[in-house]
């Protein structure tokens, strides 16, 4: 978990600094193992036969089975927000400030936010975390070490396919929400185009874009590697938890929550 655990808060004094470090290790595991798929990643010998098929076939389930409907999805609730803001703009006279208002909250910072948090609840947390954690689960400790394996040689392309998810997901969202955000203010009429154009180009400068592109990308590496991190120790070190929420999903959240604020602080202050 991001936070203390409760087993820091309801143990005695003595055990205080066993928690706290089996604390600091479980995010320096985390940290570690992601710097390692990030040089796997990034090495040619990863790429086998094998590996790219499993890298193929995670893209294909984790952005194309779910690009159309994700993508309808968000355009219209985008709509609702967008036509909310015009017509608020407009009632107070601020309508000219309508446009940079959806661009920089909906397409810099909901969109991405919400595309890493979907593709964590449906590929990231899954991660056959169910066949896995049965195997670990077994009472023969071939079993467990099959689940590690397993799991280990399904992180790398898991990785490849939850960033490129994330990414695919925000960019053609952001894109159907900024045509969307045109017909709204400017209706179906060309001669909005050279405002619009010169109000998006001043939002979108090269630091704010590259800034929303390594967002986008960090928010793929942390779907990717907190919930393995959180599996694969569990399994490594043999660490049980009573509570019912997948591993990893809580410190997913607060990864979350921690780069989108960075990245704030960062733009507006």
């Amino acid at each position: 978990m991001a936070m203390l655990p409760k087993s820091f808060l309801y143990s005695k004094p003595r055990d205080w600094g066993r928690h706290a470090f089996r604390f600091v290790f479980s995010w320096w595991y985390m940290v570690y193992l992601g710097a390692i798929a990030l040089v796997m990643a990034f090495s040619p010998s990863t790429y086998n036969r094998h590996n790219r098929l499993t890298t193929s076939r995670y893209i294909y389930t984790s952005t194309w089975e779910v690009l159309p409907w994700f993508t309808v999805l968000a355009a219209l609730v985008s709509l609702v927000l967008i036509r909310v803001v015009v017509v608020t703009s407009q009632s107070y006279g601020l309508s000219r400030y309508a446009l940079e208002m959806v661009v920089r909250v909906l397409v810099l910072e909901l969109i991405p936010l919400t595309a890493a948090m979907f593709v964590a609840l449906r590929a990231g947390l899954a991660f056959n975390a169910g066949d896995a954690l049965a195997l670990a689960a077994a009472a023969t400790p071939d079993r467990s070490r099959q689940a590690q394996n397993r799991l280990r040689q399904d992180l790398v392309p898991q990785v490849i396919a939850n960033a490129f998810a994330v990414l695919s997901l925000a960019m053609v969202s952001s894109v159907i929400v900024l045509l969307l955000a045109y017909m709204s203010v400017y209706g179906l009429s060309p001669w909005g185009v050279g405002d619009y154009t010169r109000t998006v180009g001043r939002i979108f400068n090269p630091a704010v874009t590259i800034g929303f592109v390594l967002k986008t990308v960090f928010f793929g590496l942390s779907v990717a590697v907190i919930p393995t991190a959180a599996i694969l120790e569990s399994h490594r070190y043999g660490r049980t938890s009573s509570s019912t929420v997948q591993p990893g999903a809580v410190r997913l959240l607060f990864v979350l929550l921690l780069i989108e604020a960075g990245s704030l602080a960062v733009k507006y202050i």
